[in-house]
Parts: C-alpha cells; structure tokens; sequence
C-alpha cells in the first residue's frame, strides 16, 4: 500500500509542477513534502517503559482543490528515558555493575528507539489564514508503531547482551497504530512560508514480538496499550507554479 502511494505521488508530480496555479485568490491542488518534529509524553503502558521523547519524520501528502489533505507519514522515534531498566539485573554483579570480557565494568545505557508509518487523511477548513488554502487543520492516521530499549556497551566487549543475544532483552514492540492531529496549516501567498502546527494523539495496540525475554526466561504474550501525545510542527514545500505576473504597457 505504502508502495503504491509513493508511485501515486510521483506519476501525478510533474503535473503539478508545471499547471501554473495562483494560491492567493483560489482553492487549488497540490503536492508537497516536508519535515515535521514532536515532543511527545508517553501514557498507558507506554509510560511504564520509556519517558518523554522526541521525534522526527518526513511528510508525503497531496492536498486537493476541496482542501482534503491525504499522504503518508514517516517517523524516528529517540529518547534517553528508560523506566523498564532493569533488563540486565541478571547480568550485575552484587556491586550492580556488569562484568566485560577483559574484566572490568562495563559502561551500559539504554536507550528508546522506535518508527512509525502511517497514512493520513486530513481536512483545511479556511475559517481564517493568508488565502483559502489555509486555515484550521484536522487529520487522522492509521499505521504501524514500533518501538525498543536499544542497548549501548561504551567500548567494552559484553557477548552476553552482543548480536543475536541483546535480541533477547530489548522488548522489540509493534502494532496498530490510530492517530489524531488538530492545529493550523498555513500557505504562504508568495511560497515563503508553509507549515502546520498543533497537538497530536498516538493510541497503538501493540505486542512484545520477540519469542523470548532471557531476563524474564518467559515469552511476553501481554496485549499493550501505548499512547503518546505531543506538540507536532512542520515544514512543507508545495510544489506547483505561480501564475506570472500581468504587465500592461502604453
């Protein structure tokens, strides 16, 4: 699905760039690709694992004359919280340290890794802004969520948590992924300043995929609720050409 869509977006792309269209003083069609941030807090069973965290993605979306807005999302999910660190106790000794290969303690920290895909459906309603392409913006998302406790030695040999083992603690997550989006999308008349901004809601239905947890020495078969809601900003270009200016002479 996602293959198509991108094959979609590119077939129609150079009609686009070349219809000269003028934003300013009609509803007009268009695409557009962008970058977009979050700060996003972590809830549900989500909170019980990670903290607060941030996220960066790209944005494929074709926006039509009747201000419908339908694309694809594409998101690095990365943060430096871990509630759930306790994985390696196993491991320490009764210092709490864990022991490297050449003797001494080895630095370990965990981190939070994830992605997340999803198409979106939204809607501009030009209640107020530069030009009727702009205005209030809602959208919904459906998609994939996934997410793990990525595990980092500092320079020190540990073959206990290396290659295929570290598989075994770092409680690789995905699912469903729902998501809710409500803020403002703005269209600059003369292209200088395109965006959207607002609040968004992530409610993912979400399993342990790994077939074992060694810490645990048990399968996680546990059915998950992971929600995050943040602050979500974006830079697009839309990609179309101006209508060129008029001149009259004597």
């Amino acid at each position: 699905m996602i293959k198509s869509f991108v094959i979609f977006f590119f077939i129609c792309l150079p009609f686009a760039a070349f219809s000269q269209q003028n934003i300013k003083d009609s509803t007009i069609a268009f695409p557009m690709i962008g970058a977009s941030a979050a700060y996003q807090i972590p809830g549900g069973d989500l909170d019980q694992r990670f903290g607060n965290n941030f996220n960066i993605g790209g944005v494929f979306q074709w926006k039509t004359k009747k201000n419908y807005v339908f694309g694809l999302d594409g998101q690095f999910i990365f943060g430096n919280k871990v509630h759930e660190n306790n994985i390696l106790d196993s491991l320490a000794t009764n210092q709490g340290g864990i022991i490297s290969s050449q003797g001494d303690f080895a630095d370990v920290i965990l981190y939070e890794r994830g992605l997340k895909f999803e198409l979106k459906l939204g809607k501009i309603f030009p209640v107020f802004g530069p030009n009727k392409n702009s205005g209030l913006f809602t959208s919904i998302g459906a998609g994939v969520l996934q997410h793990k406790i990525r595990i980092e030695n500092q320079g020190s040999s540990i073959p206990a948590i290396e290659d295929d083992y570290k598989k075994g603690y770092d409680r690789l997550t995905n699912g469903l992924s729902l998501t809710a989006f409500a803020g403002y999308m703005n269209f600059g008349n003369k292209r200088l300043v395109n965006f959207y901004a607002g609040v968004e809601i992530t409610q993912a239905f979400t399993q342990n995929r790994r077939s074992f947890n060694f810490d645990s020495r048990e399968q996680d078969l546990k059915k998950r609720n992971d929600l995050l809601i943040g602050f979500r900003v974006a830079w697009v270009i839309p990609i179309y050409r101006r209508v060129p200016r008029e001149f009259y002479y004597n």
